[in-house]
């Protein structure tokens, strides 16, 4: 699928038609950078390379300034493929953010927030106790029994238990496209976005 490279800026809302009010979320998208062409003679398929994000020589591997030279750009900060383009595309061509139309919808992957060592109510779900009776004395967020019998007489492997959470890869479908805001860089789309504010997201038609 075709797409682009963007930075989730933050959460808003706007009313739309009938004066609902919808959560949105708020993505510089772009412009990106052709940074390689595949081919389906080279490379045995056909892609493109994109890069956003400019970011300083000084800060950038000498791989990664010979492979900017060749596309006659800045080194970039955030680079990846997509399929499905249509057109003719050379190296050092800019997408812009007009590649989106508004009413469309597109599907955003980006890389969760962290939030370090959690238990099972918060990392599961688990209800806990609730009321501190039979006993429960300090035990009202702890899992209950984890093992089996004496046979298997093992914990299996996927068993709900705490552990870290978030900073996952999340991809999320069928987000509507409400604004096309094209001298700006920005896309506005409904419902939210994986990630904290400023990471980089990949936005897919």
């Amino acid at each position: 699928m075709s797409g682009l490279i963007g930075k989730k800026i933050g959460m808003t809302s706007i009313f739309d038609e009938n004066g609902k009010n919808i959560p949105c979320t708020v993505i510089e998208a772009g412009p990106c950078i052709v940074t390689q062409v595949r081919t389906e003679e080279v490379d045995g398929y056909s892609a493109l390379q994109l890069g956003f994000d400019d970011k300083t020589e000084k800060s950038a591997t000498k791989a990664e300034i010979g492979h900017a030279k060749k596309a006659g750009t800045s080194v970039k900060s955030k680079v990846a493929e997509f399929q499905g383009f249509e057109g003719d595309y050379k190296l050092g061509d800019a997408i812009t953010v007009e590649h989106f139309v508004e009413g469309e919808y597109v599907d955003v992957a980006g890389t969760s927030k962290g939030k370090g060592f959690q238990g099972v109510v918060k990392r599961h779900g688990f209800a806990g106790v609730g009321q501190a009776t039979h006993g429960q004395h300090n035990r009202l967020r702890a899992p209950g029994s984890i093992g089996a019998a004496s046979y298997p007489a093992r914990v299996f492997k996927g068993m709900k238990m705490a552990g870290r959470m978030g900073g996952e890869r999340v991809y999320v479908e069928n987000l509507r496209v409400y604004k096309v805001v094209a001298e700006k860089n920005l896309i506005v789309v409904k419902g939210c976005v994986p990630g904290h504010n400023n990471s980089y997201v990949i936005i897919q038609k």
